[in-house]
């Protein structure tokens, strides 16, 4: 998880007494990733903002607070708002709940599988510096990164050429293109 910048927020109950180690209520995934995003005027930027990668609470353990609990836990130590995040394939439960707790309801059209709200681009953060420090906490458990610094726009990338049509067959045979 480290190597992709991923960290793993847990929600642990420890007064329950399964096996003397307690139990999980929940998790919530996030991590920075590259994504060539459209803005309210359609044009494409390249970002690498804070995505929410999977977030799960115990259907049991639902509509309790635990969810709002780690999400908001989350927010703080990554110092993000909820609109500065890009959500990777979210489920209706997901978008229902960001919009009852965090009013996030206008998207941003995109082409690809991530959501991202009204006012995405006024306001995001660049991934923290390799170096995660572990911290335990009685409630949740997460990696703590370095604080984040405000984003940048990606620079666009140069045109390299035509691209240079490579067949399945030279690859292969090991054959250079033309044999």
């Amino acid at each position: 998880m480290q190597s992709n910048r991923h960290v793993m927020y847990v929600l642990k109950d420890t007064s329950a007494r399964l096996a003397g180690k307690g139990a999980i209520i929940g998790f919530l995934k996030v991590g920075y990733k590259k994504l060539f995003v459209l803005d309210d005027r359609e044009a494409h930027n390249e970002v690498e903002p804070l995505c929410i990668l999977d977030f799960y609470i115990h259907e049991s353990l639902q509509r309790h607070g635990h969810g709002r609990e780690l999400f908001h836990y989350m927010l703080q130590k990554e110092r993000v708002e909820p609109h500065q995040l890009a959500i990777d394939r979210p489920s209706q439960k997901l978008l229902k709940f960001l919009n009852k707790h965090y009013n996030l309801e206008t998207t941003v059209p995109q082409v690809n599988n991530f959501v991202i709200f009204e006012g995405f681009f006024a306001h995001q953060h660049r991934p923290p510096a390799p170096s995660l420090r572990a911290s335990r906490h009685s409630r949740a458990a997460a990696v703590d990164p370095t604080p984040p610094a405000p984003a940048r726009k990606l620079p666009p990338k140069r045109a390299e050429g035509d691209i240079k049509p490579y067949s399945s067959s030279d690859r292969e045979w090991g054959l250079p293109q033309g044999w």
